[in-house]
């Protein structure tokens, strides 16, 4: 990794992140179901002069690091992995069938364990205290919002959170940080077209189910491309459409699944409200029967922009002229809770290994993988973090 200032004692630990890394790789486990995920973890830090707290919010673990009299402040990793069967052959391929760590979520972990075991290695340079949270089900199930109400930011209170993604779409030695939104809400939705099935030979009996959701997933794509600031993001996506019976039948029922995506809080509302008015529109054109079942799930990811100054200057001693803007997408996460809760900062540690830079292995795909030389620079910028934050013992 070339210009890249690797903390000493994060580059003495750097081979035991990789062997963190690769056990849970191929250990992987589903959201809440992170059992010897969590009894790994712990038993990696079981040494430690810490206060742990397990299980919250069913599999997560809290370890705090108590240092005198300061702030406290978190450090963050997700644990879980996704239902996805593995096909890169790799040395440390996923031995537990049709799961995988297909987000970096295993190194996210091996970089906290290291930043943890780095940390009590240094307690003279830092007072206060750190929370260093394992958190399940980052994937879909909002496992940082049922640790919030378990009150994982509470006793004592959180100043500030930070946490990382692994990104592989950024080479490996670029770091990914701005202020404000970095990742997108992320919502889901169900609708059911009710109408009146026939003969496919006497449509003029009938209300077609399959023609009226036709129009349907056209009309919602109106929401973005006519109703949205086309200066902002936004994004409609229809993922599943299932219907009919027969080639000769008219079908009396169709459903549709999809998800909706946007940085802004208001056109998160927006497109929600579209979403109401267009299947109520399209029910009353067509005769049909339209039910929309909508779910709010995720949150924008919006970072504060002082943590964000912080953890600019921690990234500039870690890689110099490599931090800049950080390759944005539509995704979700998570993280986006705790930073609702507290100030914090969610930044972007490029990981594409080199033969992968020019054709990127996109995150939850079963070939995924990522350039472990990464994990030392995630940990040593979390280290500078904790630097920037707490102040030296005195």
């Amino acid at each position: 990794m070339n210009n890249q200032n690797i903390h000493p004692t994060i580059a003495a630990l750097e081979k035991r992140m990789i062997e963190f890394r690769r056990h849970l790789h191929q250990h992987p486990e589903l959201g809440f179901e992170e059992v010897e995920t969590a009894r790994y973890i712990i038993d990696q830090i079981k040494a430690v002069d810490l206060e742990i707290r397990h299980p919250v919010a069913k599999t997560g673990i809290v370890a705090h690091m108590h240092n005198g009299e300061g702030p406290c402040i978190a450090l963050r990793a997700d644990m879980d992995a996704l239902p996805i069967q593995e096909t890169a052959e790799v040395p440390y391929k996923s031995v537990n069938d049709g799961v995988m760590h297909a987000c970096g979520h295993d190194g996210h972990v091996a970089i906290l364990l290291g930043t943890l075991l780095a940390l009590d290695r240094h307690r003279d340079a830092w007072q206060g205290t750190i929370k260093f949270i394992f958190q399940p089900a980052e994937e879909g199930e909002g496992g940082a919002e049922k640790m919030i109400a378990e009150g994982v930011l509470k006793n004592p209170d959180v100043a500030a959170i930070f946490g990382l993604h692994i990104w592989n779409y950024q080479p490996v030695g670029i770091i990914g940080v701005q202020s404000g939104p970095v990742l997108a809400s992320a919502d889901s939705f169900e609708i059911s077209v009710r109408g009146t099935g026939g003969h496919g030979a006497v449509p003029q009996d009938t209300v077609d189910a399959v023609y009226v959701a036709s129009q349907l997933v056209v009309s919602l794509q109106s929401i973005v491309s006519r109703n949205l600031d086309p200066l902002e993001s936004g994004v409609v996506t229809i993922g599943q459409i299932t219907g009919g019976d027969n080639f000769n039948i008219i079908a009396d029922e169709v459903h549709l699944k999809g998800t909706t995506r946007a940085y802004r809080e208001q056109d998160r509302e927006l497109i929600k409200d579209r979403l109401q008015t267009i299947c109520d529109g399209v029910a009353t054109t067509y005769g049909a029967t339209i039910d929309l079942h909508y779910r709010d799930s995720y949150p924008s990811t919006v970072n504060d922009p002082d943590m964000t100054e912080v953890v600019t200057r921690a990234a500039k001693r870690v890689a110099g002229d490599g931090v800049g803007k950080p390759f944005l997408s539509m995704g979700g996460e998570d993280m986006s809770f705790f930073l609702r809760e507290v100030p914090g900062c969610f930044f972007f540690l490029g990981s594409a290994k080199p033969e992968h830079e020019h054709a990127v292995v996109s995150h939850h795909n079963s070939r995924f993988d990522f350039n472990e030389r990464a994990l030392a620079a995630g940990a040593s910028v979390f280290m500078e973090i904790v630097h920037e934050m707490l102040p030296a013992k005195s």
